[in-house]
């Protein structure tokens, strides 16, 4: 136990062994609040579609990466104790267990909810036994022309050793026997991932490929009985490690991870509960896999294949179209055409609230107008996940083209999107851009842009933080917030810190930044300290933090601590939480909420009431023990007035 709290008079009372809540129980807790939307009456129909998409590849990541990481621990005999108690073997049990029950539920709201209704707008998900005639004359023509030359049936015999089942993949695992014979054979046949998932017959019919497959499996073994079919998918282990240290060339190190990537142990076997019992004995023994992590499914697997459903044109369906607007002030210099924007900002710090404030007229507009402007003598910024078609990027390489000095540090290990960070590094290496990955160790996920430019009393610097990636397609899906500044501070600071990614500086002072992992646990714990001071002083006291996560035990503590002395303490953490709201004793003035909507809130706001000074702090950390000792992290301070009006505003709402 650990002791923090208490008042003058007497000792700190120890916090309880129990004061945690489990981290991966907690993010399924979230993924069941995705689920609830699809449940959602009032959510439009199409939307619900969305969000059952969504659960699927959450669930997905969330076994590539988090389960994945307790079968590590495991095959490896780190008994490490999670720091609510479990064991890896106690936290895997739960997480079965739990993740049964959201499968089950994900498959009942598909199949007696939103399938229904679908069917009463005229869109059918179909079975091969329901297709029509008609249809069935157009899948035959489907299947021979598109889908069976891209197929390999794989026998499983002594010629032929079990097949590798590359993870995330469909399958049919089918059951053959020679005429006349009881003997039975095994054969494999992968269901094509570039096809589509669920293929479109007319208009708005659709069957899933899996079927149409096995409807043809005759032609795929002619001359053989097809005894019966089971569809099944495999998820593997997908995290990656890379020795950096050892490594002399760190792309290419990755790029040899990524190949090894598709080879990760199995951590889940998805089957359709129809599989028969000997049929699943076998892929268990084949794929090494315990009967604890067999997930049986009705209906069909992979429904994150969903989306094609979703992309229907039926916006009666859908949410309203929602278009972002220019921010004002942003939108009054541009209808002028009389002030660039670096003279806007002059005027004092701009909030731009996503997807709501467009990113295109702000973010992508500052890097564009910086690329262009022959004032404009170098820019630095910072690249985490950006889109495929990158208008950012582009401007970058237009600037160094024309002959600024520009920097790019590019996270090439953000997971998931490993190759695009790659080809995006060459890129801008092959245009003249200085290209560096960042520090030996950390992960770059700060959202950072420095302008420095030449004006006539000097040289003055210009940036942008932000919460979010510099992605102009998930800006229009994702609540995030970023502050464009000329504050000469803030300038100065991201000079220090751009210094520390390219060269071999240890710089740690920051005016107005909080940067891990050398000083932001830090700074956050110091001012909830403080909080706790002015709240004992009978000043105004008063904590806000809207996050993603909130994970770190020291970080939590430092909040039962504020709460027992009566600090308000509001949480708005939209996934992970490990905070217990509520406890007597413990945390009675600390609430938890969620919002799960149609934008996913991914903004990281800190607010403090510091005594009726109030500070504001915006960036790239969640509370998390990866954000805070393991990547280079940015949280802001932010002075101006009206930007902190505008985020408590928004905080309140």
């Amino acid at each position: 136990m650990s002791a923090v709290g208490g008042d003058d008079d007497q000792p700190p009372l120890p916090l309880p062994d129990d004061r945690f809540l489990n981290r991966e129980l907690s993010w399924l807790q979230f993924n069941s609040r995705v689920l609830a939307l699809a449940n959602d009456l009032a959510t439009p129909l199409l939307e619900r579609v969305k969000f059952l998409a969504i659960f699927a590849s959450n669930l997905d990541e969330f076994f590539m990466v988090r389960v994945a990481g307790l079968h590590w621990r495991i095959a490896t005999g780190l008994a490490t104790f999670s720091p609510d108690g479990m064991s890896p073997r106690d936290q895997l049990e739960q997480v079965s267990r739990r993740t049964q029950e959201l499968v089950a539920e994900h498959a009942r709201v598909l199949l007696e909810d939103v399938l229904p209704a679908l069917v009463k707008q005229g869109i059918d998900i179909l079975r091969w036994d329901e297709v029509t005639d008609d249809d069935t004359d157009e899948l035959h023509r489907l299947f021979r022309e598109q889908v069976y030359p891209v197929l390999t049936p794989l026998a499983v015999d002594p010629a032929h050793p079990f097949p590798y089942i590359s993870g995330l993949s469909l399958n049919l695992a089918v059951i053959l026997r020679e005429p006349g014979s009881k003997r039975e054979r095994f054969a494999r046949v992968k269901v094509p991932p570039l096809l589509p998932r669920f293929v479109k017959v007319g208009a708005t019919h659709f069957v899933p490929l899996e079927d149409v497959i096995a409807a043809h499996l005759g032609q795929l073994f002619p001359g053989m009985e097809v005894v019966q079919h089971d569809t099944f998918r495999v998820t593997r282990n997908a995290d990656l490690e890379v020795d950096e240290d050892e490594s002399e060339d760190l792309i290419e190190a990755l790029e040899r991870e990524l190949l090894r990537r598709r080879f990760g142990p199995p951590v889940r076997l998805e089957v359709e509960d129809t599989m028969s019992p000997h049929v699943l004995d076998l892929l268990i023994r084949e794929l090494n896999i315990s009967e604890g992590d067999v997930y049986r499914v009705t209906g069909p697997l992979d429904l994150s294949g969903l989306w094609a459903i979703h992309a229907l044109d039926r916006p009666e369906l859908k949410d309203p179209l929602f278009v972002p607007v220019t921010q004002p002030r942003l939108a009054q210099a541009d209808a002028t055409k009389r002030r660039s924007m670096f003279a806007v900002l002059r005027d004092g710090d701009i909030v731009v609230h996503h997807p709501y404030d467009s990113f295109a007229t702000s973010v992508t507009a500052f890097v564009a107008e910086a690329a262009a402007d022959p004032s404009v003598l170098a820019i630095k910024q910072t690249l985490y996940r950006t889109s495929g078609e990158s208008p950012i990027v582009d401007a970058l390489i237009d600037a160094a083209e024309s002959g600024k000095q520009v920097v790019v540090v590019v996270e090439i290990k953000a997971r998931f999107d490993e190759v695009a960070n790659i080809r995006w590094a060459r890129a801008l290496e092959q245009a003249g851009c200085h290209v560096v990955y960042g520090l030996v160790g950390l992960k770059t996920h700060c959202k950072a842009a420095l302008v420095v430019r030449q004006e006539p009393d000097g040289l003055r610097r210009y940036s942008h933080i932000g919460t979010g990636n510099y992605n102009p397609k998930t800006a229009r899906l994702y609540e995030d917030i970023g502050i464009l500044t000329a504050d000469a501070e803030i300038g100065a600071d991201l000079s220090d810190l751009f210094n520390q990614l390219t060269g071999y500086s240890h710089h740690a002072d920051y005016r107005r930044l909080l940067v891990a992992p050398q000083s932001l646990r830090r700074g956050v714990i110091d001012r909830i300290e403080r909080e706790i001071e002015h709240h004992q002083a009978g000043r105004p006291a008063g904590i806000v933090f809207k996050l993603n996560s909130l994970v770190d035990e020291q970080v939590v503590d430092a909040l039962y601590s504020a709460s027992r002395t009566g600090v308000p303490v509001d949480l708005l953490i939209r996934g992970m939480c490990v905070a217990r709201p509520g406890v007597p004793g413990l945390s009675e003035s600390l609430r938890a909420r969620s919002i799960v909507g149609r934008f996913l809130e991914h903004s990281r706001i800190l607010y403090f009431t510091n005594g009726s000074d109030d500070e504001c702090w915006i960036g790239s950390a969640d509370m998390m023990h990866r954000n805070l000792d393991r990547r280079v992290e940015v949280l802001m301070m932010v002075c101006g007035d009206t930007a902190r009006g505008q985020l408590r505003d928004t905080l309140e709402l």
